[in-house]
């Protein structure tokens, strides 16, 4: 089983900066050898979406909601998948979820994970 730990969430005025940390645990070798791990948000009474992803190789995919003002990136030493969010505005305001899985099939459906962290809250007002 993989762990995810999320941080970083806080609450920002508009315009403002924030970057999302999850740390990933547990697992075995093959966990890490080959995955797509990604950034879903749920806005209060909404559904879940994907933020962004990413996988082994450096692929990335980032939803259109937000294209030019996050980023995805990871350090592999540290097992830490980052996201880097600019330019916040109040509809970015969501509980923010890391989620890990091994393939990059359909990176940025909630269907296709199996492994979530407990989430961090944004706010921007």
């Amino acid at each position: 089983h993989v762990q995810l730990v999320e941080s970083g969430g806080d609450s920002v005025q508009a315009g403002g900066s924030l970057r999302l940390s999850c740390e990933a645990s547990g697992g075995t070798y093959s966990t890490y050898r080959s995955y797509c791990m990604a950034w879903f948000r749920q806005p209060p009474g909404k559904s879940r979406e994907g933020v962004a992803a990413i996988d082994t190789r450096g692929s990335v995919a980032i939803a259109d909601s937000v294209k030019g003002r996050f980023s995805i990136s990871k350090d592999n030493a540290k097992k830490t998948l980052y996201l880097q969010m600019d330019n916040l505005k109040p509809e970015d305001t969501a509980m923010y979820y890391c989620a890990y899985k091994s393939t990059w099939w359909l990176p940025l459906d909630v269907r296709e994970y199996n492994y979530w962290g407990q989430g961090t809250q944004v706010t921007v007002s």
